[in-house]
C-alpha cells in the first residue's frame, strides 16, 4: 500500500500519542540499536532532522492505526 509518510499527523490527545507510539516503539528501537523512541523525541525538540524522522515514524504509526481500525470494522 503506497503511503506518503511525509505528511503531518494531528494528534488529538496524549492517549492517542501514547497509542501511536506503542505501534512503532519496537520497530524504531530495532532499526536504531542503542536508541529509544524517547531519545528521538528528546532530540526532535532541537534537531530539524530528528523532528522530521519522528514525524515520519508517527505517520507510519497513524497508517498502522488506520489499518487496525479498518480490520476491526470488518471483523
Amino acid at each position: 500500500m503506497p503511503t506518503d509518510y511525509r505528511h503531518h499527523v494531528d494528534i488529538a490527545s496524549e492517549e492517542e500519542r501514547s497509542y501511536l507510539e506503542s505501534l512503532i516503539r519496537e520497530d524504531y528501537e530495532r532499526c536504531h540499536p542503542g536508541e529509544t523512541l524517547e531519545d528521538l523525541k528528546r532530540r526532535a525538540s532541537f534537531s530539524k532532522e530528528d523532528k522530521g524522522l519522528l514525524r515520519n515514524w508517527m505517520a507510519v504509526a497513524a497508517a498502522r492505526a488506520a489499518t487496525d481500525q479498518a480490520k476491526a470494522r470488518h471483523d
